[in-house]
């Protein structure tokens, strides 16, 4: 049977809990930990002053004699380094083999900065092989395997660099960005994938404020076995230390294990000033590591709850789609996956939801209604008092290259949100907007019905909403379509809480104004035959003239696009309809309801606060509604779009 040794190559920035990560996988017991088998090469490539990097050990380092003041005892430490990385791994294979019957691990801990002496094709140093050869020779001999793993240890820069100036005095105030090494592991991560090769990617502080689950998590995606032991060594130094140590590891010596199960955070942080020299460093590594920080487990296990679909992602799809992030002029856009995407905390949506918004629906390559959306778009700028606004070509283009980039000619929905744009201080005053507006293009999979709108065949239930009521034009104007949404957002909790769809909003008066998402109609039968038609039973009223189809004014509602296309198709029909003030009441003893919007077209209501709604099923008009407007997406191309063909 083939014993098979695990070799984990562990890259990581300096001062990211990298030696207390190599003392949890020594006190496995069957692992041999090497402390920075790489760094003796390096220092003697890179020191002597170059980048501005020295070290007060470096002679006695690179010569393998013990400082004058150092412990004689120690002097082993000094001599092993000068043992190259592969002859190390040699020295490791054969203990483990002589020691172990099931193979076994070995743990090289290494900075990422040291990445350029290491071959990630074959996962052996560089420009070595007599100790490479002998190796392999001594693996075939003992029908043993090498599995090459690496690991990734990140950790917030600001964090790197705030401890990193507490050694100051042993590498200096000033370090350069490859001394720092964020940057280094991007690369360092470009090619273990490209070699097809085992990669975890972990963040320290996770291993910090939960090493069990973090530890468990890493050896499972190792596919070794996790040890309690890991979570707990001795203090003091250890036998894998490098002869550097001293210098170094000076707090980690202190401690005994992971703080398992505590919860006194202030205890485990340090408050630390970046000095202004370290902002450019920052800077450059800051992008590194906030990509990095997007593959680790916790930040895929982030969501605290659970969506009423059961799934983070209805459509699998959008877990790795593209947006568009961008300000006027046509290339200062970009176009970033969902979890990269930013905005600035001055942008002045998050500083007082100062943006407005709109829903575009995409059907088999055409944009339904795109001018319309774009036309309301721009007249909630104006009225908003936005400037230097996004072009209409520019936020068409825009459009047309998110979608592009991400395969979308059918079943998507877009939300386009337009900002004030960055202030250059934190304030409510436009008067500090002096960027431009900012343009956010935020496509999905999304489907007229499912977890995420409604159910557009059996029906949904409203209620109506309590002390939320819609405004009147003389306190704030529906008409633009703004991102203040807590009027909206409130009566959504509210429905939520009570099992039902959305809420009905009243105006001021009471009447009928919408719903907290969508327009609103009801349906009136004036004849026997619709009566009939729908399988109820007549009032005895009126003559077989049809249905009445009636809809709120847009005094306290947005004037929605969707509830304008159903007026014209309501006419086309010749389904005679009303636009006036509705009550509540008239909504109760409606023979139809129906909520109309972009994201899920014509969906019927069955029940209000309780009451049933005519037979409690989809009704004829809003079927026929229904058909007309699928019919008109799929034939009325002048009310859509076209979406050029992509490359």
């Amino acid at each position: 049977m083939t014993k098979t040794i695990t070799v984990i190559h562990c890259w990581s920035a300096p001062r990211s809990r990298s030696t207390a990560l190599l003392y949890s996988f020594e006190a496995r017991g069957n692992t041999v930990a090497l402390d920075e088998p790489l760094y003796r090469r390096w220092l003697e490539e890179n020191g002597g002053g170059n980048l501005g990097i020295t070290r007060p050990y470096e002679k006695a380092f690179l010569a393998g004699i013990p400082p004058a003041d150092e412990d004689a005892a120690d002097a082993w430490r000094w001599q092993r380094e000068q043992q190259c990385f592969n002859e190390r791994i040699y020295n490791a294979v054969d203990t483990l083999l002589n020691n172990n019957d099931d193979g076994g691990v070995i743990f090289a801990k290494q900075m990422a900065k040291f990445a350029t002496l290491f071959d990630f094709e074959s996962n052996w140093e560089s420009g070595e092989s007599k100790w490479k050869a002998k190796c392999l020779e001594l693996l075939a001999e003992k029908n043993s395997q090498l599995v090459h793993c690496h690991v990734l240890l990140v950790r917030d820069p600001v964090a790197v660099m705030g401890s990193w100036m507490n050694s100051s005095d042993v590498h200096g105030s000033n370090p350069h960005p490859d001394e720092i090494g964020i940057t280094q592991l991007l690369d360092v991560y470009a090619k273990v994938i490209g070699g097809n090769h085992a990669v975890v990617v972990t963040d320290s502080d996770d291993l910090a404020d939960d090493p069990c689950t973090s530890l468990r998590d890493m050896c499972t995606a190792l596919n070794i076995d996790f040890d309690e032991s890991m979570l707990k060594w001795k203090a003091g130094t250890h036998e894998c230390d490098g002869p550097w140590s001293k210098w170094w590891y000076q707090s980690v010596w202190k401690s005994s294990g992971w703080n398992v199960g505590g919860d006194d955070i202030s205890a485990r942080r340090n408050y630390r000033v970046v000095p202004p020299a370290l902002l450019p460093t920052l800077r450059l590594s800051m992008p590194a590591y906030t990509f990095l920080q997007t593959l680790t487990t916790s930040h895929k296990n982030r969501a605290l709850t659970t969506p009423p679909s059961g799934k983070l992602y209805e459509d699998p799809r959008n877990e790795h789609v593209l947006v568009y992030v961008g300000t006027p002029g046509r290339t200062s856009g970009n176009i970033v996956p969902r979890d990269l995407a930013k905005i600035s905390p001055f942008d002045s949506s998050v500083q007082g939801g100062d943006a407005c918004w709109e829903g575009v629906r995409v059907y088999n390559g055409r944009i339904f209604h795109l001018d319309h959306h774009l036309n309301r778009l721009f007249r909630s700028a104006k009225a908003l008092g936005f400037e230097n606004v996004n072009s209409r070509e520019e936020i068409t283009d825009a459009i047309f290259r998110v979608l592009a980039a991400n395969g979308m000619r059918d079943g998507a929905h877009m939300r386009l949100t337009l900002t004030r744009g960055e202030k250059c201080t934190s304030s409510m005053n436009p008067l500090f907007n002096v960027y431009g507006t900012t343009l956010i293009i935020l496509p999905e999979w999304k489907p007229t019905q499912g977890a995420t709108t409604y159910d557009n065949e059996k029906g949904i239930s409203l209620i109506t909403a309590g002390a939320c009521r819609r405004s009147p034009p003389s306190t704030l104007d529906n008409k633009i379509h703004h991102n203040n949404m807590i009027q909206n957002i409130l009566p959504k909790i509210q429905a939520n809480l009570a099992g039902a769809a959305d809420a009905i909003m009243l105006d001021v008066e009471g009447f009928v104004s919408e719903t907290n998402a969508t327009n609103l109609f009801m349906v009136r039968y004036d004849s026997q035959c619709c009566y009939e038609h729908n399988g109820l039973e007549s009032t005895g009223e009126g003559e077989c003239s049809g249905a009445v189809l009636l809809t709120p004014t847009s005094d306290h509602c947005l004037p929605g696009i969707t509830r304008e296309t159903v007026l014209i198709l309501a006419k086309e029909l010749e389904i005679k309809y009303e636009v006036r003030r509705v009550s509540l009441s008239e909504f109760y003893a409606a023979d139809e309801v129906f909520t109309t919007g972009t994201m899920g077209e014509l969906t019927p209501v069955t029940k209000i606060d309780g009451r049933v709604i005519g037979s409690g099923k989809k009704g004829n008009v809003t079927e026929q509604l229904q058909q007309a407007y699928k019919r008109s997406i799929e034939t009325r191309l002048d009310w859509s779009t076209e979406i050029p063909n992509f490359c």
